[in-house]
This record gives C-alpha cells, sequence and structure tokens, in this order.
C-alpha cells in the first residue's frame, strides 16, 4: 500500500515522499480503515516541522484526521467492516491507517466525504473552544486569523450561539466571504490600531475572550482588547513568534491565558460530554447549516503539490489528500 512518510525534520514540501510500505493489521481494539479523504492542517505540518507538541519516530507517517470505511477489525471491537467513519490517528495519508476505535466515529449517510473528512480536528476544536470561552449571548469574542478554516467555523457556530464577534486578517481579499458567514466586525492588523478599533466597537469595555493562533505581535495586541476578567485561549503559533505578555494588564484586569489542544481536552472531559459534542458537530455539519469548502483534492503522489498549496496565502477552502 502506498502511504506518505518522511525520515528527517524540515519542510513538508521538500520532505514528505509516498512510498509503498506494508498493510498494517488492527490489534485487539483497533480497526483498519481504507481512507478516502483526508485534509492538510496546520497541525500537519507542524508535525513535519518539528513544531508540534508530540515527536514523530523515524520513518514517519503523516497526517492526523481523515474519513474512510472499516475494512477490518482487532478483537473486542464490535463496529462493523463497512461502515463509512470519520477518524483521528497519525497515519491519515495513505490508503489505509489502524487507529483505536475510540478515534472513530461511524458518520451518517447525509455527511459528504469532505465534510467527514474534516470532522475532528477543526468543527471539535471550534465547539470545545466556543465552549470554554465562556462567552454568552450577545457578549463579544475575538479570534485572531479569522480567514482559516476554524476561524470560519468559530464564526458561523457563534452566529448560531448569538456571540458576537471579532475577527482580525492581514488582507482585505476574504472581508466579504467572512461578513457573509456572519463575522461582526473586522481588524486588519496590518492597517488598524487593534486595542483602539476593540474599544470602538466594543463601547470601551473590550472582549470577554480571544481565541488566538497566531502568538507574535497579533497575540501581544490581542491581550489588550481583553476586558476585565477576560481570557485568551492559544491554540497555535502561526507566526513562530511568542508573544510579549503585559504583566501590568494581566493583573489590574485579572486576565487569564491558557493553552489548548484538543487532545487534551477529549482526555480531560468525562464521556457524556464528548459524547453530546460528537452528537452536536455531526448534526451541526449534516444539516449543511455549517460550510467547509474545498480548494483543491490531490492524491498521495501529489504529495509536495498538496502541502506547497495548503501553504499558500489567500487560501479560502481546505485541500483534501484523496488515495
Amino acid at each position: 500500500m502506498k502511504a506518505i512518510q518522511f525520515d528527517r525534520f524540515g519542510q513538508p514540501a521538500d520532505i514528505l515522499k509516498s512510498v509503498e510500505v506494508t498493510m498494517p493489521e488492527p490489534a485487539a481494539g483497533h480497526v483498519r480503515v481504507r481512507v478516502l479523504a483526508s485534509p492538510v492542517n496546520p497541525s500537519d505540518l507542524m508535525f513535519v516541522q518539528n513544531r508540534y507538541g508530540i515527536r514523530p519516530q523515524f520513518p514517519s507517517p503523516a497526517g492526523f484526521e481523515g474519513m474512510g470505511i472499516i475494512d477490518a477489525v482487532g478483537e473486542g471491537v464490535n463496529l462493523p467492516i463497512g461502515i463509512r467513519v470519520s477518524f483521528t490517528g497519525l497515519g491519515s495519508w495513505g490508503e489505509y491507517v489502524v487507529v483505536h476505535h475510540k478515534a472513530v466515529i461511524p458518520v451518517p449517510d447525509a455527511m459528504t466525504d469532505a465534510i467527514a473528512a474534516q470532522l475532528f480536528v477543526n468543527p471539535f476544536t471550534a465547539y470545545a473552544m466556543v465552549q470554554d470561552s465562556g462567552v454568552p449571548e450577545g457578549g463579544w469574542l475575538m479570534l485572531t486569523a479569522a480567514g482559516s478554516a476554524f476561524g470560519k467555523l468559530v464564526i458561523q457556530l457563534c452566529v448560531k450561539r448569538g456571540i458576537k464577534t471579532i475577527g482580525t486578517v492581514r488582507r482585505n481579499d476574504l472581508n466579504d466571504e467572512l461578513t457573509k458567514l456572519g463575522l461582526t466586525e473586522i481588524i486588519n492588523t496590518e492597517t488598524d490600531d487593534m486595542a483602539a478599533r476593540v474599544r470602538e466597537i466594543t463601547g470601551g469595555t473590550g472582549v470577554q475572550c480571544v481565541l488566538d493562533a497566531v502568538g507574535g505581535q497579533t497575540a501581544t495586541d490581542a491581550v489588550a482588547c481583553l476586558g476585565k476578567g477576560g481570557t485568551m485561549l492559544v491554540y497555535g503559533l502561526l507566526s513562530a513568534e511568542n508573544p510579549s505578555l503585559n504583566v501590568g494588564l494581566m493583573i489590574f484586569r485579572e486576565l487569564t491565558i491558557k493553552g489548548f489542544w484538543l487532545s487534551d481536552w477529549m482526555r480531560r472531559v468525562d464521556t457524556q460530554v464528548r459524547q453530546e459534542v460528537s452528537k452536536n458537530v455531526i448534526d451541526w455539519l449534516t444539516t449543511g447549516e455549517a460550510q467547509l469548502p474545498i480548494e483543491g483534492r490531490y492524491t498521495l503522489d501529489q504529495i509536495a503539490e498538496a502541502v506547497d498549496h495548503a501553504d499558500r496565502p489567500g487560501r479560502w477552502g481546505k485541500i483534501l489528500i484523496t488515495p
């Protein structure tokens, strides 16, 4: 079978290769999935560059989520062979992958392959972070990198919950699309004074929560946008630069800054919460209410082109690997 591997850290387009590997067999508690589609997410690229929370063992597979059809099961697994599933697990960029049965979610017939392939990382993270933000209906939530696939999901979820949103962008080419999705206000980090604009927008109160994926100067400026008792949830570092923290602001506004990693959140919450989130996310995506556009599709042999496209500025949709 074909699979994507890399044997050193570096730029994904330079080191990722499509190779022939032995067909994996599922151990007890695991299933084998024939992969039909898998997205290229920022976390996938960070993993290859050694900028992620876990380190690979070389030669390493790549890709953290996808969808496909179960074609073999290990001992103790009650899932039927032949069902369509969404899954999370390292090695999704391949023709087959073995994952634990708890990392698999059966998907309804009404959900397309393209949506099912993106079910875990962005939708679950968006749902969990908006929930953890504590922003009530009518309140203000701010998100950096608003034009990302994740940002667009957060915007749509906030519309559903009646939460007002402020999104930051570096270019204005996606502004019309973001406004149509429901983003309340847009701040261009290249031309606007972020803190001054947020004070103007919120009547001087600031926002209750910021979801930050950028770090660097953007995150530094975003901290100043938090109101009294506000929280910043950090889930990425796209700039590869750490922010500078204003300790005075943190003290006198009683601010909280903490990290968010979906893997830890899934382990931290109880089974009932996980099942509730799964149901709500699946229902939300199945109705077609949320938009998860696809900009490009590539085969395993086109992996260099795929990751290059995924890292291209101004991209409006997700890139899929379709073995």
